[in-house]
C-alpha cells in the first residue's frame, strides 16, 4: 500500500486534468495537486448554481492553468485530454430534484458528456487513466445494511441512472479499450468550498448555512433518517490513492463515515456552533417519492485494498468547514 511519501512522489510531475475543476472537491484537489507537484489543468464551466467559484483556486491561481469550457463540448475536451497523464472525471449536476425537472440536461451532463470525455480519451490519449466520481444514488433505495459494492442498483431519480450509465461506460472503456478507469461511489461531502447557495447539491452545506445566518433548519419527516458523511480532505485522499494504484483498474468503490440521523448531525452543528435550531416538517410530497431512506455505506473494499479509511471526526471537520466560512462568507453566499 502507498504511504503519503510515495504518493506525493507519484503525483509529482504528472499532468493532470480535473474537470470541475473549480468546484467543491476539484479545487480542493487541485489544492493537494499543486502542494504533490504535478502540472495541474482544471476545467469547469462556471455556470451559475452549479458550484463553481473562482474564489476555490484562492492563493494557487498562478500554479496551475484554468480552462473555462463545458465537458458537452466535444471538441474542447478532444484538445484538453491530450498529453494528459490522468484525469480526475469529477464534472456533473448533484441536484435529484433537478434531474426529475429537466432530465435531458442530466443526461447531457452527466451521461452523454462522460461517454464524450471517454471517447476523446480513447481517440486522443488511450494511455490516460482516468477516475470517475459516482454517488451513493446508483444504489437508490437500500434493500440491506450497510450498502456494499454487490448491492443491486436500483436508482429512484434521473441523476442516479445517468451516473450509473457513466461509471458503466468508465468500466467498460477499462474493460475493451484498455483505457485505464476506476470509479468512487461518493456519499454525503461537506467541507470547505461548497457552494453555498441553494440546498440542490448536498443539505450537510446548507445546514451550516442556515446555523451561520441564524435561520432555523427544516429537516423533513421524523429526521431520524441515517446519512454516513465524509469530510473532504479524507475524499481527496481516496481519489489520489485510487488513480495512483493500477489495482483500481476497471473496479468501483464504496466511500464512506460516520453514520447519524439528521437530527443527531444538526444537533452535533449547533453543539459545536454554539447556538442554532430547528424543527421537523412534514416531507414534501415532490421529495419524498425520490428519497432513498437510510443510507450507510460499506467501505471494506477500498479500506482492505488501498488502506484508506476516514480520518477526520465529524467534529474536527464541522469545525473546520465554519470556520472557513465564517471567514470566507462574502465570497459563497
Amino acid at each position: 500500500m502507498i504511504n503519503a511519501k510515495g504518493l506525493s512522489s507519484y503525483y509529482s510531475g504528472k499532468r493532470v486534468l480535473v474537470t470541475g475543476g473549480l468546484g467543491f472537491i476539484g479545487s480542493n484537489l487541485a489544492y493537494r495537486l499543486v502542494e504533490m507537484g504535478s502540472v495541474v489543468t482544471l476545467v469547469d464551466s462556471l455556470i451559475p448554481h452549479y458550484g463553481g467559484n473562482l474564489f476555490n483556486i484562492h492563493g494557487i491561481e498562478d500554479k496551475l492553468t484554468v480552462n473555462i469550457s463545458d465537458i458537452r463540448d466535444r471538441y474542447a475536451m478532444n484538445y484538453m485530454v491530450k498529453d494528459k497523464d490522468l484525469i480526475f472525471n469529477l464534472a456533473g449536476t448533484l441536484s435529484h430534484i433537478d434531474s426529475m425537472k429537466d432530465p435531458f440536461t442530466d443526461l447531457e451532463v452527466n451521461c452523454v458528456a462522460q461517454l464524450s470525455i471517454l471517447e476523446a480519451c480513447r481517440e486522443n490519449n488511450p494511455k490516460v487513466k482516468i477516475l470517475f466520481a459516482g454517488t451513493r444514488g446508483q444504489y437508490g433505495k437500500s434493500d440491506y445494511l450497510p450498502v456494499d459494492e454487490k448491492h443491486l442498483m436500483h436508482p429512484t431519480d434521473v441523476n442516479g441512472i445517468n451516473n450509473l450509465a457513466a461509471e458503466g461506460y468508465h468500466i467498460l472503456y477499462n474493460n475493451v479499450y484498455d483505457i485505464k478507469a476506476t470509479s468512487l461511489r461518493l456519499t454525503n461531502t461537506y467541507g470547505p468550498r461548497h457552494q453555498m447557495k441553494h440546498s440542490r447539491q448536498g443539505i450537510i452545506n446548507w445546514f451550516i448555512r442556515k446555523i451561520i445566518d441564524g435561520q432555523e433548519i427544516e429537516i423533513f419527516g421524523d429526521g431520524l433518517q441515517k446519512r454516513d458523511l465524509n469530510y473532504v480532505d479524507d475524499v481527496i485522499d481516496a481519489m489520489l490513492l485510487a488513480l495512483a494504484s493500477e489495482k483500481t483498474n476497471g473496479e468501483a468503490f464504496n466511500l464512506g463515515g460516520l453514520a447519524l440521523s439528521l437530527v443527531d448531525i444538526v444537533k452535533m452543528m449547533i453543539k459545536i456552533y454554539g447556538k442554532g435550531s430547528y424543527k421537523l416538517i412534514e416531507y414534501p410530497q415532490k421529495n419524498q417519492k425520490i428519497e432513498i431512506g437510510d443510507y450507510i455505506a460499506d467501505y471494506t473494499k477500498i479500506g482492505n485494498l488501498l488502506g484508506w479509511k476516514p480520518k477526520i471526526s465529524l467534529e474536527k471537520g464541522l469545525s473546520e468547514t465554519f470556520a472557513f466560512y465564517k471567514k470566507f462568507k462574502e465570497h459563497y453566499w
